[in-house]
Parts: C-alpha cells; sequence; structure tokens
C-alpha cells in the first residue's frame, strides 16, 4: 500500500454549476449536495482507504492551493502541486508522475477528477483497489468504465474487446474512445453491449505512464524531465510556470489513451456521476413528495414539481407554479432556468462576464 498513490485533479472552474461555483470558488470546493463535505473532501476522503495520506498529490489553480489546504488540512503543502495556466488534464497529469516517480521509482498511482460521486464507496474501493494490482508490475495503461444505464450523449464512451479468454477481473482491452456521441449513436451503444461510459480514472504505474508520454507525447515529455533535479525544490514553481507556457492543450485522453495499444479498461458500477450540471445533481439529492430536489432550510414550495432548488440556508424562498427549473442562488447571484435548457448557463457566463463584469463570475 506504501507504493500506492492517488493523484487527484482539482483545476476545474465547473462554470456549469454558476452561480454556486464562480472562478474563486470553483464546484469541487463546495458542498452543492448539501451534506456537510466539499466534493474535494469526499474525493479525499474516499482515496484515504486506497493509500496513505501522504501520497495523496492534489493539482490544482495555483490561486487554489490555499483553499485546498484549509479544506484538506492533513495534507502537507508539498501534497499540492499549482498550476499557473489551464493546459487541460495531460500536462497536470505528467507533472504529478514525474514528481512521483521521483520520490518512487516503484509508485503505482490512481488518477481521479476531484468533483464526481461516488454512491457506492466500498464497490468503489474493491474496484480500484483490483486496478492498483492489476498495473502493479505490468506495462498497462488502465481506465475504469461504468456499465451504462441510459444513452447519455452527455459521457465519453469506451469499446472493448469481449475476449472471454483475456477477460480477467471484468478487465478488457479497449478498443475505441468515442467523445460525446449522438442519442442515435448512443443507443447503439447500449444495444451492443460493447461499450462503457468513460469515468476519467486512470490507473498506472509510474514507469508505464512515463514511458506512454515518451511515445505518444514526446515534446512535452521532454519538457518535464528537464525539471527532475528541481522537483521538490524552491526552483520547482519557476520551472512549472515556463514548463505550462510550452505546453499544448491537450487532455490525457486525446493525447495518450487514445493511441496507446496497452489500454485496458474495468467494468464497474459503484452509482458514480460527474455531476457535471444541475441536472445531474438533481438524481442525487433526495426529492420531496413534488419530485423537487432541495438544497436550503427555508423553502417553501407550492404547486412546484420537478425542480432543483439550492439556496443559502439561512434564505426564505417562496416559488409558486413552477416545473422542471433549477432555482439557485449564491453570492447574490439568483438564476432561474428550464433544466431542458441548462446547456445555456455557459452562455449566460458569457454574456454576464461581458456585460457585468469579472466579479460576477
Amino acid at each position: 500500500m506504501n507504493n500506492n498513490y492517488c493523484v487527484i485533479m482539482a483545476g476545474g472552474v465547473g462554470s456549469r454549476f454558476w452561480p454556486m461555483s464562480r472562478n474563486e470558488t470553483p464546484k469541487q470546493f463546495l458542498d452543492v449536495l448539501g451534506i456537510g463535505k466539499s466534493l474535494i473532501q469526499q474525493t479525499c476522503d474516499r482515496f484515504l482507504k486506497i493509500c496513505p495520506k501522504e501520497n495523496i498529490i492534489i493539482v490544482t489553480n495555483a490561486d487554489h492551493k490555499k483553499k485546498v489546504l484549509e479544506q484538506l488540512p492533513y495534507l502537507n503543502p508539498d501534497q499540492v502541486l499549482g498550476e499557473p495556466l489551464r493546459r487541460n488534464t495531460a500536462p497536470c497529469v505528467i507533472y504529478a508522475a514525474s514528481k512521483i516517480y521521483k520520490r518512487n521509482k516503484n509508485a503505482n498511482i490512481v488518477v481521479a477528477p476531484s468533483d464526481h460521486v461516488i454512491l457506492n464507496e466500498a464497490a468503489f474501493t474493491d474496484a480500484v483497489s483490483s486496478c492498483l494490482k492489476f498495473t502493479k508490475d505490468d506495462d498497462v495503461l488502465l481506465t475504469i468504465g461504468i456499465k451504462p444505464s441510459r444513452p447519455d450523449t452527455g459521457y465519453g464512451y469506451i469499446q472493448f474487446i469481449d475476449d472471454k479468454k483475456e477477460k480477467k477481473n471484468k478487465i478488457s482491452k479497449v478498443k475505441t474512445f468515442t467523445e460525446k456521441p449522438n442519442l442515435e449513436m448512443a443507443k447503439f451503444f447500449l444495444q451492443t453491449g460493447e461499450f462503457l461510459w468513460n469515468a476519467g480514472i486512470f490507473i498506472w504505474n509510474a514507469k508505464s505512464i512515463l514511458s506512454a508520454f515518451d511515445e505518444h507525447l514526446p515534446e512535452m515529455s521532454a519538457i518535464f524531465k528537464e525539471g527532475v533535479d528541481v522537483y521538490d525544490t524552491p526552483a520547482e514553481d519557476e520551472f512549472i510556470k515556463s514548463a505550462y507556457e510550452q505546453c499544448p492543450n491537450i487532455s490525457i485522453d486525446f493525447g495518450l489513451m487514445e493511441k496507446a495499444k496497452n489500454v485496458h479498461v474495468m467494468s464497474s458500477e459503484f452509482g458514480w456521476s460527474d455531476l457535471g450540471t444541475w441536472g445531474s445533481m438533481y438524481e442525487h439529492v433526495k426529492h420531496d413528495e413534488n419530485a423537487n430536489a432541495i438544497v436550503g432550510k427555508n423553502v417553501m414550495l407550492y404547486d412546484t414539481t420537478n425542480c432543483v432548488v439550492n439556496m443559502p440556508k439561512d434564505k426564505l424562498v417562496v416559488l409558486q407554479g413552477l416545473d422542471d427549473y433549477i432555482v439557485v442562488e449564491s453570492d447574490n447571484i439568483l438564476l432561474v432556468c428550464k433544466k431542458t435548457d441548462e446547456q445555456m448557463i455557459r452562455q449566460f457566463v458569457n454574456d454576464v462576464k461581458l456585460q457585468k463584469g469579472e466579479k460576477y463570475v
């Protein structure tokens, strides 16, 4: 277990959770479900069952390092890596893997987002533990796929090769990756039984992932190899600033996983959601008798059904006559939006930024 490491990616902005999620306090630092813990706190707690607390690494925006340490006080400052620029997930992964490899050549790493919901913690722990056993001594790149329950167009899909002779611990070779298909294609994926949702959780040993960067993103690999002598020294911040300026904006999926030949997927079910939108939050908050998902102590509803309502605990709110709406207030901003139109929230944020200024986003 001492060779197990966890990298938690906490650099996102969560604009689809506006107005709660803002530049200063993105979604991962919020208790959007009203359970007393933020999403990053829940994520970190989950991984304490899988690796020692000193082996947890958080990668976040440099401006949010202080917030991470406030929410996770049992971590040391050197466990929180600050990204100077947003460059997607590939630079984040190689930065963390390079530092971990310098500390421990036998490191076995799980990489996960900071803002997902896992309903069955025990099943999750079992799945990740099995994955870590699979990657410990083998040159493989492993990802976790979720058995799809509906033809969702908001998720990426992984097609696996169902070879009964090769299949072990529900782990199969990956055939293809598909980003967010249209509805017809998503329905077809479900019918074939060969596709899983891409959960964005990765498992590999440090040697394998760095070798994969050598092969598929050699320029990025060369950049971070230059830092081997400065990791965990006072010169690291300046080096990382320069390194990120040279990196392309590219995801680990597109830059590496879709190209590598040694990619496998474990099929799992543990009550997973990427909690990307208010609509997905609706599924994870207890509903009242009229199918409303309410967070807030002083919400009074009349003739209101199928709504998401998220209010500050001291705010008295009375709503009447709404069906299938999102109603959210945070820091003196009120959003009222049809649930079916929630994809417009990103547009709202852009318009607010242009017309009202940065302070509102």
